[in-house]
């Protein structure tokens, strides 16, 4: 029953994903601050996550790390940190009416480049469902599987650039409070503790837990 279940949920977040403008090669970061704009593929993320030196690449990533308020290192460890989650109790919460709200708060800045806010929440959520199939859930899955080219949005009088950090009180200074690669860091761990298990789901090792800040 449970893997029916599962088997519709997947299939009602590929067919969201599909209602999308689709890129050739979607990525999970277009830079956008004034007039200028800076592409961020996954390889980019891959190469960084796979990285033991000091990180010199891609020019968005470099300078999205600056201001992150974190270490490179500290953003390598929280981007790469898997998740113990349940796709059904996570696909329950973000249809829900509070994972709505939550998934258009967390789009505040950071939602499809092209349709933008009009499909941010669809974009978001499947690319979260998508990643949590395994039972695993981590910030470099959400953004290998987002769905469309998306974009970081800071144009002065529409969008300032910020994100809403959900794990509010774990963050401390401005930049790890409202960049978006802080964000991507405690984003699985707030699916994690929000999932809605039922008592079946609940006895399982994926267990929701407390969001612990980074680790």
């Amino acid at each position: 029953m449970l893997k029916r279940i599962a088997a519709g949920l997947l299939a009602g977040a590929a067919i969201s994903a599909s209602a999308l403008p689709v890129s050739a090669q979607p990525s999970p970061v277009r830079w956008n601050s004034g007039g200028a704009v800076w592409t961020t593929k996954f390889s980019d993320f891959n190469d960084f996550l796979k990285s033991k030196d000091a990180y010199s690449g891609e020019r968005g990533l470099s300078s999205g790390l600056a201001a992150s308020g974190w270490t490179a290192k500290e953003v390598q460890a929280g981007l790469s940190k898997t998740y113990n989650v349940d796709v059904v109790g996570v696909t329950r919460y973000l249809y829900s009416k509070d994972g709505v709200k939550f998934l258009q708060d967390q789009t505040r800045s950071y939602f499809p480049y092209w349709a933008q806010k009009a499909t941010a929440v669809q974009g978001l959520r499947s690319a979260i469902i998508l990643a949590s199939v395994d039972g695993k859930l981590s910030s470099a899955a959400i953004m290998k599987n987002l769905p469309v080219d998306f974009r970081l949005a800071d144009t002065c009088t529409t969008f300032d650039g910020k994100q809403n950090i959900c794990a509010k009180g774990k963050c401390k200074g401005a930049a790890q409070c409202s960049s978006l690669l802080s964000w991507y860091v405690f984003l699985p761990a707030c699916i994690q503790a929000n999932q809605i298990l039922d008592k079946v789901t609940a006895g399982r090792p994926a267990a929701a837990g407390a969001v612990r800040g980074l680790w």
